[in-house]
């Protein structure tokens, strides 16, 4: 039976989790899930959560190999090692300082890096092939910048699409909870459409000034990928967005987790 790797990216709102399936070349994803990231959730209510998944799959829970977890919520790092030291039969991999990414960082202090920031970056780059910008849609949404020569050079972070709307919703009385659509016209003639406007609009306006800006200070001329919950609806109204690849953070665990497998082999 070919190897399989469970790939896990713990974010502030939501966990996905990818399951690799190698053949004699690469691992390929073969089945994904999202949850909702719990704070207060125990190794107990995930280890029924994950068995429920890989069953409604039609999955064996049995049959992961290796386990790999970025995360940004480091109270949840314990919870998930405890949980994968009940299901798997080898620690999990934990994205971090000491694991191997193949990539230089040029922040002033690398460990203020969010993992998943990193994880994307490394993705990216090997799909782009050279200098790219990778634009994450969650939570936050960040602008990750890596050179030519594969080096992560840092980037921005902007407050999250939902994040924004919901703080508006929360100040403003008169202003209500919309779908995130395309309306009739940019210039908005319900209250409803206004907001569409500048939500889908706005936000993709933000996203090419600022690609535009990062080009200005780059030598090279990158690539620009986006993923994230938004990226297909937002990168079909940017100038900028060449390519949405909406696994991007899992296919970077993989390639980590392959990095480092072939180092111990070595």
């Amino acid at each position: 039976m070919p190897p399989k790797l469970l790939a896990v990216d713990v974010g502030n709102t939501n966990v996905s989790l990818g399951l690799f399936e190698y053949d004699e070349k690469k691992g390929n994803l073969a089945e994904h899930w999202r949850i909702g990231t719990r704070r207060d959730q125990t190794s107990d209510e995930l280890t029924l959560v994950l068995r429920s998944l890989f069953e409604a799959g039609h999955r064996n829970i049995q049959d992961v190999d290796h386990v790999i977890i970025s995360s940004v919520v480091p109270p949840l790092v314990p919870i998930w090692e405890r949980v994968c030291l009940k299901l798997f039969p080898t620690r999990p991999q934990i994205v971090g300082p000491g694991i191997r990414t193949g990539m230089p960082v040029r922040y002033e202090n690398p460990r203020e890096v969010g993992a998943d920031r990193i994880v994307n970056s490394v993705a990216a780059y090997e799909i782009a092939g050279g200098a790219v910008i990778a634009v994450d849609f969650g939570t936050a949404t960040t602008f990750d910048c890596v050179s030519s020569k594969g080096e992560y050079l840092g980037g921005a972070i902007f407050p999250g699409v939902h994040i924004s709307m919901e703080a508006l919703f929360e100040r403003a009385s008169m202003l209500h909870r919309v779908e995130i659509v395309r309306p009739p016209s940019v210039i908005g003639r319900t209250t409803t459409a206004s907001l569409q406007s500048g939500l889908l609009y706005g936000y993709a306006g933000m996203v090419d000034a600022m690609v535009t800006r990062i080009q200005e200070e780059l030598t090279d001329t990158p690539d620009v990928l986006a993923t994230g919950g938004l990226a297909q609806r937002i990168s079909e109204e940017s100038k900028t967005i060449r390519k949405v690849e909406p696994f991007l953070t899992l296919e970077g665990l993989r390639i980590i987790f392959e990095k480092n497998q072939t180092n111990r082999e070595q």
